[in-house]
């Protein structure tokens, strides 16, 4: 005697992911993140033709070569602007919580 078949049903399309607020604050950058937008267009004058992924590994490697101390400009900026996102994340989610309860009445 055959199996029974249990079907599996996939998640409707409706129930997908949500859709990011654009009025959210953004994340904030790391310090390689700030190293490479400082250093970009340097790493593509250097490198004329360079594909992007190329430029991102240049990226990668003069990152990795940076000492310590060269680094700390670019940590004291991420810092800053983690504690931005903080700051923000937490403005909004209480923006959210008064519109909510202005709803309510």
């Amino acid at each position: 005697m055959p199996k029974e078949v249990k079907s599996r049903k996939a998640k409707s399309k409706v129930e997908g992911k949500r859709k990011k607020d654009p009025h959210a604050p953004k994340r904030g950058l790391s310090a390689y993140m700030f190293f490479a937008n400082d250093n970009r267009d340097k790493v593509r004058e250097e490198n004329p033709g360079i594909k992007f992924g190329e430029v991102g590994k240049a990226l990668g490697e003069k990152w990795k070569e940076l000492s310590a101390d060269d680094k700390k400009p670019y940590d004291k900026k991420a810092k800053e602007d983690k504690e931005r996102y903080e700051r923000e994340k937490e403005e909004y989610a209480n923006k959210g919580a008064v519109d909510d309860d202005e709803d309510d009445e």
